[in-house]
């Protein structure tokens, strides 16, 4: 069974008759008639019935019809999904996001060749207010997954050290950018977007910026890596413990900042191998993304009983460009 033979049904049973849809698909009769013909031998079955004056639907035809309709939509979305898009999209990615974002780079040049991708980096406290300034067209960012669920209260403790802040829209937490060293500028912290499900987007409305709108992307947990050996599980307080950081403005800073707002932080170093070796020589412990410490495996990975999550976002105007949408889509 060929597409083509679907597209022939369908127009036939759409027009009414072979000749009809022979004009339908700039084609000749005959064509029409043998196409469908020997479809129904291959389905054992006819699908038209067949008269001098007019064509109509078996009920196997009925039956068959939608399932044709189904078949080529998809086909049709398929196509538009891997359709090359020309022009240009400004990608921002967030300093230590240390997701896998060149792979997704790769691949929209290997589908999207007349696609130019220009990269910068953007501080995680500037994504949302990057983009509705025009400065990029998609922003890689972390935003707090978990932290302010339908089950905690504002005020309410929540796990790790999360505190639930005080917000005017339900279900946001409030907008806290000098939390992690960012200035005070207005814009809107990433980490107040909430908790959203695959797919699910916020209405435009409260501390997130008119006309924007947010795509989750992967999710995971932060861990705490230490020096080989010692116990599996990590404490829920880290105040007693040497902690090494880094700079403001890094996604993984933003994230750890507000799930570990009383931590002590001893070092700071803006380069994930150099976080690694003061873990290995017993110097401090570092909170980490699971897939960031994976990158070490000869150090040891402790989990939090509940463990804060990482999430990762693309921030991006609501009316998407085909040239965003097809970065979202391989991104997705």
């Amino acid at each position: 069974m060929e597409l083509r033979q679907l597209a022939v049904v369908v127009a036939v049973a759409e027009e009414g008759g072979f000749t009809a849809a022979a004009h339908r698909l700039r084609t000749v009769q005959s064509t029409v008639s043998t196409v469908v013909r020997a479809l129904e031998r291959d389905l054992g079955t006819p699908l038209f019935h067949r008269t001098t004056h007019r064509v109509e639907l078996t009920p196997a035809g009925e039956a068959f019809l939608p399932a044709a309709r189904a078949a080529l939509e998809a086909a049709a979305r398929a196509r538009a999904a891997v359709s090359p898009v020309n022009g240009q999209v400004r990608l921002g990615v967030c300093p230590g996001l240390l997701a896998d974002w060149h792979r997704v780079l790769a691949t929209l040049r290997h589908v999207h060749p007349g696609l130019a991708v220009e990269v910068r980096q953007v501080a995680a406290c500037d994504g949302p207010e990057a983009v509705a300034e025009s400065t990029v067209d998609v922003v890689l960012t972390v935003v707090a997954a978990g932290t302010l669920s339908t089950a905690t209260r504002p005020g309410d403790p929540a796990p790790n050290g999360f505190a639930a802040a005080g917000s005017a829209t339900p279900g946001l937490a409030s907008a806290d950018p000098t939390a992690a060293g960012c200035p005070s500028r207005g814009q809107v912290d990433p980490a107040a977007i909430p908790d959203l499900a695959p797919g699910v987007h916020p209405a435009p409305s409260g501390p997130f910026a008119p006309g924007l709108d947010i795509t989750p992307l992967a999710g995971e947990e932060l861990v705490l890596a230490t020096a080989p050996g010692g116990s599996p599980s990590a404490p829920a307080d880290l105040s007693e413990l040497s902690l090494v950081d880094f700079p403001a403005g890094w996604a993984i800073r933003e994230a750890v900042d507000r799930a570990f707002p009383g931590r002590r932080l001893s070092l700071e170093v803006d380069d994930l191998a150099v976080a690694a070796g003061l873990l290995r020589a017993g110097l401090a412990a570092c909170v980490l993304p699971s897939s960031a410490a994976a990158r070490f495996p000869d150090l040891t990975v402790r989990r939090f009983d509940r463990p804060p999550a990482w999430q990762l976002g693309a921030v991006h105007r609501a009316d998407v460009s085909p040239a965003v949408a097809a970065l979202l889509a391989q991104l997705g």
